[in-house]
């Protein structure tokens, strides 16, 4: 069992690293598919996974060619993670006042496909799509807030969000977003874990797969960063298309299931 917990971090950490998605948003539709275990435990490992994925393939910052834009993404990160608390306590209101969690795991998937598929044409029409330079704070901040509010209520780092939202409203290429997205991960991760293990969300009794996790993240970190210097902005490109396309047909099942769930 504990393989198969380090090669869902693993794996997703690689194509996280390498392509500035982060991890979580492969993680958390992965063990939602799986279905053994509850959103509140899915969402901690994710954020446990991707913050370390996020920590080491930031390490080797100074020896890149590719810098962190302080001026866009230290305000996107502080926003992300504003949002993220807000996005947290809107998920725990849901799930423990107004709805039962598998329904509010339906919505989850609904939406996250709808934020994938919107992801994935801008990408693949980027060059036709008209891009801006926005260095208003205030304005950045607020991207910031709404990237925190959406990846926190959907359990995942926000990655894609974040390498789209950079390519149209700040005017990076795939890779420059993909670098950036991962600053901005590293943050809103660990605002996301502390705020869990204050809040009591998670048990620490039921977290004997999260070493196993951390550590496939860790090296996937290694291998997914090493993976992205040797890679262009267009192999990046396709790399994050494919993983997204995958990404969605699994949130499809996670839906089917689902429904037939709450039909039986």
């Amino acid at each position: 069992m504990e393989i198969i917990y380090f090669l869902i971090g693993f794996f997703a950490s690689i194509v996280g690293a390498a392509a500035g998605i982060g991890g979580g948003v492969i993680i958390k539709p992965v063990l939602d598919f799986w279905g053994q275990l509850s959103l509140e435990l899915i969402g901690f490992l994710s954020a446990a996974t991707v913050f370390s994925m996020a920590a080491v393939s930031l390490v080797g910052t100074k020896k890149r060619a590719i810098k962190v834009e302080k001026g866009q993404s230290f305000v996107i990160a502080f926003g992300s993670i504003i949002g993220g608390l807000i996005g947290k306590g809107l998920f725990a209101i849901l799930v423990e006042y107004l709805l039962p969690t598998r329904i509010v795991g339906l919505i989850q998937s609904i939406l996250l496909i709808g934020i994938l598929i919107l992801i994935a044409l801008f990408i693949k029409f980027r060059s036709s799509v008209k891009t801006y330079q926005i260095k208003h704070k205030v304005i950045i901040f607020l991207v910031g807030l709404s990237l925190g509010i959406l990846s926190a209520f959907l359990g995942i780092g926000g990655g894609p969000l974040n390498v789209a939202i950079l390519g149209w409203l700040f005017s990076m290429n795939t890779k420059q977003a993909a670098y950036n997205s991962i600053f901005i991960i590293f943050f809103s991760q660990l605002s996301a874990i502390l705020l869990m293990l204050v809040t009591d969300d998670i048990s620490l009794t039921n977290l004997g797969m999260l070493p196993i996790m951390i550590i496939g993240g860790i090296l996937g970190g290694v291998l997914g960063t090493r993976l992205s210097e040797r890679l262009s902005s267009i192999q990046i490109d396709y790399i994050f298309n494919s993983v997204i396309t995958i990404i969605i047909i699994i949130n499809f099942v996670n839906i089917i299931q689902s429904l037939q769930f709450q039909l039986s």
